[in-house]
């Protein structure tokens, strides 16, 4: 069972790799900067899966806090740059 499991979490984390290299691609190509900023949220969002992955393929339970304060920063980055977007001023 635990082959299977560990089989599972390899294959997903390949998974999750490969398509952060698409949402890089969008973030590095994107047409505009709202395609930009999608993005940048997605490769975010993937980190925090791969992050979440690493912590359950080598039991190290120090991957999911780094997880969780790169979720908090991630989420008031985006909203920043979305905010700078939309009236071209910080605050």
């Amino acid at each position: 069972m635990k082959i299977i499991i560990d089989t599972v979490l390899y294959i997903s984390l390949f998974i999750h790799i490969a398509l952060m290299a698409v949402a890089f691609w969008r973030v590095w190509r994107g047409e505009n900067v709202i395609d930009r900023l999608m993005g940048l949220d997605l490769l975010g969002i993937l980190t925090l899966a791969v992050l979440v992955l690493l912590a359950l393929i080598f039991r190290r339970i120090i991957y999911i806090d780094v997880a969780m304060g790169l979720a908090a920063l991630s989420f008031v980055g985006t909203i920043a740059l979305a905010k700078y977007i939309a009236d071209d001023q910080m605050f």
